[in-house]
């Protein structure tokens, strides 16, 4: 069976069921939206007691990925493994069993993009469709309703399901056809990999400097060097602050994606190989359930700069060489 030509119209006055699996750091702003703009939404995450604010805003609980799929026109994931986007599709209690014609299924997960080429022939066999569409914002955008949207899949399902993804980005591209959504989401964290080197390996230096850290981002993040991580996470460095707008965890697994994407292409790519290292070391140190912003604890453990009774501070003074604070 072939997916239908026409798909229906998205809209709380048509009654359009949404489904939800996921609500993590990110997902739970994101159906939020959907939820203030009247849509009738089913939930679904591995712990309950994660989702109780929206059960309580109007979203009906499921216990497995199969009962949204039975009642929902649109369903939405973001998990957070390509593992976990396996079972949620693929196992006998998955999405892809419950399936339709004319269901449209949205995977967010920044994931494999032959999985999601894959997905998305199984869903066309059934009637029904996927469409890959990873984001990039962090928890700051996911509840702003700003980010950034990268659409893999056919025009017709991707076209219908604009009403929504409006809701919960500022800017949302179509790429192409599937898989094409989660090879940009690879060029994003690559830009993003290198980056966050970058804006640790300055902030250690302005505090061994001696120099006021708020002062020294005032000047440079309005210049050349400015960029989102510096202007976002900057502050969060300074304030201490390593709450995951996205999990260290997370982006040591996209960039194995890309990592892997990039072999396959015979592309050698030894900057984001550095990052992920790096990463992993953060990781080993305890911290991947962190905020990437933390990349700066394990740089600062290799200049000796960790204050040995909290883990998560710098020491005010190292080797004997004194700088301002943070």
């Amino acid at each position: 069976m072939t997916a239908p030509q026409i798909w229906p119209e998205v809209s709380p006055e048509k009654g359009t069921r949404i489904g939800w699996i996921g609500t993590g750091v990110m997902g739970h702003s994101m159906v939020g939206h959907l939820i203030d703009a009247g849509y009738t939404c089913s939930i679904q995450t591995r712990t309950r007691s994660k989702a109780k604010d929206l059960i309580d805003r109007g979203a009906t609980w499921c216990d497995h990925p199969s009962q949204i799929g039975e009642t929902c026109d649109v369903v939405f994931t973001i998990v957070g493994f390509p593992k976990d986007v396996q079972e949620v599709y693929f196992d006998e209690s998955g999405l892809l069993n419950t399936s339709r014609p004319g269901q449209i299924l949205v995977d967010m997960t920044t994931s494999r993009p032959a999985l999601a080429v894959e997905i998305a022939h199984a869903a066309a066999e059934r009637g029904a469709a996927s469409v890959d569409a990873p984001v990039s914002g962090g928890d700051s955008g996911a509840k702003a309703g700003t980010l950034s949207i990268m659409i893999g899949g056919d025009e017709g399902p991707v076209a219908a399901i604009m009403p929504l993804l409006n809701l919960m980005g500022k800017t949302v591209v179509h790429q192409g056809g599937p898989g094409l959504g989660q090879h940009t989401k690879v060029v994003n964290q690559t830009l993003i990999a290198s980056g966050m080197i970058g804006v640790c390996e300055a902030l250690l230096y302005a505090y061994r400097a001696g120099l006021d850290i708020e002062q020294t981002l005032r000047s440079v993040t309005v210049g050349a060097a400015g960029s989102w991580a510096l202007t976002n996470l900057g502050p969060r460095i300074v304030a201490g602050d390593f709450q995951p707008g996205f999990f260290v965890e997370h982006f040591v697994k996209d960039m194995g994606i890309a990592l892997e994407e990039a072999a396959a292409m015979n592309l050698s790519l030894p900057g984001l190989a550095l990052s992920r290292q790096l990463y992993i070391a953060l990781k080993a140190q305890g911290h991947g359930r962190l905020g990437t912003q933390a990349l700066i604890l394990a740089l600062a453990q290799l200049n000796d700069m960790i204050d040995p009774e909290d883990p998560q501070q710098l020491r005010s003074s190292s080797a004997g060489v004194s700088h301002g604070s943070v």
